[in-house]
């Protein structure tokens, strides 16, 4: 049985995953944390996900909730997740990140972080995304840069990053499979003027409105005719799943960075 610690165990995505945990067999929550000022703090995991009690108590020391499980489950903000990150590597609790978000310079710093102990990050933790990435390395592969390619995705109003890490990971996905550098072939928007379109580049749209949960669709254009890939999640749970998923799959692997084709056998 995998002891597993939720951190934003309040939030939105804390209280699927606390559901997540409940429904699989190979894993049990023994930790929840909280920001220190959090009104939820000291009150049952459980009852705050509308599970009922689970005796486990929610609480802002990070380093206790890591020294009590297997992996911990982080889906907050990138200076929470570089905080959590320390707990873990103090405390041998492997970390399963689906936050997004992260600078160059926290990205070097957990890659060296997971030389020394194995850690799951993914920009997106569906079964259904992580295929739709394998589908876009066929597609890249078939169409080449005989097409336009634009990457359109949108999210709730609370989403706090543009454009989405899995939109981001679709974009390289698709330029290391063309050779390209998204970091220099990536348009984040187009405004006024703005001349005729560079074959090469990778476009991206970005959608913030109500309550969307998730779409990302890859639009590859050509002259008469354009294949769109897509995927629209209607509920987090696909997500929390997934991420519990990982955290059972990652303890007692070897050090080394993770994403979710590892955890499905991609």
């Amino acid at each position: 049985m995998t002891k597993i610690a939720i951190a934003g165990a309040a939030g939105r995505m804390g209280r699927m995953l606390i559901q997540a945990v409940q429904e699989n067999p190979n894993a049990e929550v023994v930790a929840a944390t909280e920001a220190p000022n959090s009104p939820f703090l000291g009150q049952d995991a459980g009852m705050v996900a509308g599970l009922g009690e689970l005796g486990v108590a929610i609480t802002d020391d990070v380093n206790a909730a890591a020294a009590a499980a297997d992996a911990l489950i982080d889906f907050t903000i990138p200076v929470a997740s570089m905080a959590n990150l320390k707990a873990c590597m103090d405390n041998n609790c492997h970390q399963v990140i689906g936050t997004t978000g992260f600078t160059d310079e926290q990205k070097d710093e957990l890659n060296a972080a997971a030389a020394k102990q194995a850690m799951v990050m993914a920009p997106n933790y569906s079964v259904g995304v992580n295929l739709l990435l394998n589908l876009l390395k066929t597609a890249s592969k078939t169409l080449g840069d005989t097409v336009d390619i634009e990457i359109i995705e949108g999210h709730h109003r609370h989403k706090v990053d543009a454009p989405s890490g899995t939109a981001l990971r679709m974009g390289e996905v698709i330029a290391d499979t063309l050779d390209r550098d998204l970091k220099e072939c990536a348009v984040y928007g187009r405004e006024g003027i703005t001349g005729e379109r560079d074959r090469k580049t990778i476009g991206f749209a970005t959608v913030r409105a109500g309550d969307i949960v998730g779409e990302h669709t890859a639009m590859f254009a050509d002259i008469g005719e354009r294949l769109e890939l897509t995927h629209k999640a209607s509920s987090r749970m696909t997500f929390a799943s997934g991420a519990v998923r990982a955290a059972v799959w990652v303890a007692g692997k070897a050090p080394g960075m993770y994403d979710m084709p590892d955890v499905l056998g991609f």
